[in-house]
């Protein structure tokens, strides 16, 4: 019986050392430098570029974000179009330098257009009923461009860079000269029409 185990011991030894010694084992991936060890090596160097790159990447993310501030339109032509709404409002209800000259003229041309002995309808009609008509044609036209640009203003954010929409001030102004456009264009054609401030009746 002692021999059998010796004989198993035996067997078991040689075995575990034909293990240790056969190719591609632990042991000799180990002493070749291929196994963990070698490996640790290898996953060290490799594992070292990741790194570098994870490093690189928010470098490369803040210069793409900065070119693309820059490329952003800055909002300048869409505060001065909202200024120049509200501007052309204003013109539309006061009438403005070209509305009284274009109505002083046509003032001028009815006096020279209407005799003496006309009568005193016609006169009214020519000498001043023209003149206030033609103030009331430019307070429209203003009110119209005053309206257009600020609906412009406006409606440009969408068709620009998503998700940047335009400062609050540029709404607020460019509203404010679509208010007065709308009011303004309204009042031009109440004028214009003789239902607002009609020309007095002579009858």
């Amino acid at each position: 019986m002692a021999t059998n185990t010796q004989d198993v011991n035996r067997t078991d030894d040689e075995l575990t050392a034909e293990q240790a010694a056969a190719p591609g084992t632990d042991a000799t991936k180990a002493a070749d430098g291929t196994g963990p060890a070698g490996d640790g090596g290898e996953d060290r160097g490799t594992g070292a570029a990741p790194r570098a790159e994870e490093r690189e990447e928010p470098e490369e993310a803040g210069a793409f974000e900065e070119e693309t501030a820059e490329k952003a339109p800055s909002g300048v032509g869409l505060g001065a179009g909202a200024v120049v709404s509200a501007a052309l409002g204003l013109v539309s209800l006061t009438g403005g330098w070209i509305g009284t000259v274009a109505a002083a003229r046509e003032t001028l041309v009815g006096q020279l257009q209407t005799s003496s002995g006309a009568s005193v309808a016609k006169q009214i009609r020519e000498v001043y009923g023209d003149a206030w008509h033609t103030t009331a044609l430019w307070a429209g036209l203003f009110a119209l461009a005053a309206l257009v640009t600020g609906v412009v203003v406006l409606v440009r954010p969408a068709f620009g860079t998503p998700g940047r929409p335009s400062a609050a001030w540029i709404r607020s102004v460019a509203w404010g000269g679509v208010s007065l456009g709308v009011i303004g264009l309204l009042l031009a054609v109440l004028k214009y029409s003789d239902a607002l401030l009609a020309l007095p009746s002579t009858g």
